[in-house]
């Protein structure tokens, strides 16, 4: 499968000056010519392997930067910012974005933080505390959710573990030789509305026995993130948040080596390919559990091993999203706001018991190949309500052909088409839309009805 090509002559032109250099004189060291350079400089030219290697060599720059610095998160983020209601009266086409980033990507990284921080176009109530998830998720995906250090520490950390023996007792072993913390797994109604808890006066890692075996494992392995503290930290500082948002991204963080620690890179990948990513059997081999598998699944972007490029959505039953990871997909389907009906990954929440695959296809062509499954999270009282999300993996349909929940589908076929939400659907003579396009005018007649109530101007 051919690689993306990579674009980020805003990374260029930010290193040199940063370095005080002209072009003619980074064009001599780098042994190309001007011309050349000013194209890649203007995202007119990709920037090859064999220049990404001359950079390094020359300038001591770190390649994952070139990734890790696309202003806003790159054309696709920008464009679906623009997509607000608050700029429908402006006509700003694909040239004009590629035009503003390849000329100013300061600018448009100024816009992309301001639009975050606002949220959305609508006004924060007086006194309303600002949301911070916009911030986190927009410092994950900075990264595509791949943080190389801490996949390498955790995986130097699960080879040490497993010379110590079975994995659960040797994270146990290492908390309280290393940590001097004991694990303790105390009863529910002793846990009550708690599943972990670190006592540091009585030095006890406590665990409610409401924990099943894969998040007992996990919360062992999140503990001993502070093994990789520095690394983490280094992350957060580099992400310049607010307090509240900078704490939770130190969660996800924290999650990802955890991760990394039970489900190390190598091992996982080879366990992916040789099953055709069979998600069941990913769970038995590695002790986890379906969310944290299919979490997984979109980090695997390591130079030179590569997984395929799965996004990842959580969502209930209304349709509210929780957890939203796009990964190296560049899916627009993880920015709806509220998930299309049609998306059959909604009937999961009746078959509980089995997967749910569907062949979509979006407005603008883009096909993907979907997976989705009803998790259980754990707490909750007997007899109370029980919490149920569904799990919704994702990957473009060209690189689903290995998958083992792909075989018998034709995925050169008929593919449901879905949008990203009735608000940002323009979609016509859709029966399942239940309001007009955000920005749309509504349309209407006393002498004749179409198949939706909600017609809207420019069918």
């Amino acid at each position: 499968m051919a690689e993306r090509k990579l674009f980020a002559g805003h990374a260029i032109r930010r290193l040199r000056f940063q370095l005080g250099v002209t072009q003619a004189a980074m064009a001599e060291a780098l042994e190309i010519s001007p011309s050349y350079l000013n194209l890649v400089e203007r995202n007119q030219r990709p920037i090859s392997a064999a220049l990404m290697l001359k950079l390094a060599e020359t300038y001591d720059f770190d390649p994952r930067r070139l990734a890790a610095a696309e202003p806003g998160g790159g054309a696709e983020a920008l464009r679906r910012r623009l997509a607000d209601p608050l700029f429908a009266d402006l006509a700003i086409d694909r040239h004009q974005l590629e035009e503003w980033l390849a000329g100013a990507p300061d600018g448009a990284e100024a816009f992309a933080r301001a639009y975050d921080r606002m949220g959305s176009a609508a006004a924060p109530l007086p006194g309303a505390a600002q949301d911070p998830g916009p911030q986190v998720r927009r410092a994950i995906e900075r990264w595509r959710n791949h943080f190389a250090d801490l996949d390498a520490a955790g995986e130097a950390l699960a080879d040490e573990l497993r010379m110590a023996g079975e994995p659960y007792g040797a994270m146990a072993e290492r908390l309280r030789v290393k940590h001097q913390l004991a694990v303790r797994i105390l009863p529910a109604e002793v846990m009550v509305d708690t599943l972990k808890r670190l006592d540091l006066h009585a030095r006890q890692l406590q665990l409610s026995e409401a924990l099943d075996p894969s998040a007992r494992a996990f919360a062992l392995a999140e503990q001993l993130a502070v093994e990789a503290r520095d690394e983490i930290e280094a992350l957060v500082r580099g992400a310049e948040l607010d307090r509240v948002a900078a704490r939770l991204f130190r969660r996800h963080l924290t999650a990802y080596f955890a991760a990394a620690v039970t489900m190390p890179y190598a091992r996982f990948l080879r366990a992916c390919e040789a099953s055709g990513y069979d998600l069941e059997l990913l769970q038995r081999r590695f002790g986890a559990s379906l969310p944290q598998v299919a979490h997984r699944l979109t980090t695997l972007q390591r130079v030179g091993a590569r997984g395929l490029s799965f996004f990842l959505m959580r969502f209930d039953r209304a349709g509210q999203v929780s957890k939203r990871y796009a990964g190296a997909s560049g899916s627009a389907l993880v920015e709806a706001a509220v998930p299309c009906p049609l998306w059959n990954a909604y009937d999961a929440f009746a078959r509980t018991d089995e997967t749910a695959v569907q062949l979509v296809e979006l407005e603008d062509g883009a096909r993907a190949f979907t997976i989705a499954r009803c998790v259980h999270p754990h707490g909750g009282a007997p007899g109370g309500v029980r919490p149920r999300f569904v799990i919704a993996l994702g990957l473009p349909a060209a690189e689903a052909g290995t998958l083992a929940a792909a075989r018998g589908v034709d995925l050169a076929g008929r593919a449901a088409p879905i949008g990203l939400g009735c608000r940002a659907c323009t979609r016509v003579a859709c029966l399942q839309r239940s309001a007009a396009p955000a920005g749309r005018a509504a349309a209407g007649s006393e002498r004749e009805r179409g198949v939706t109530a909600f017609g809207f101007a420019g069918d």
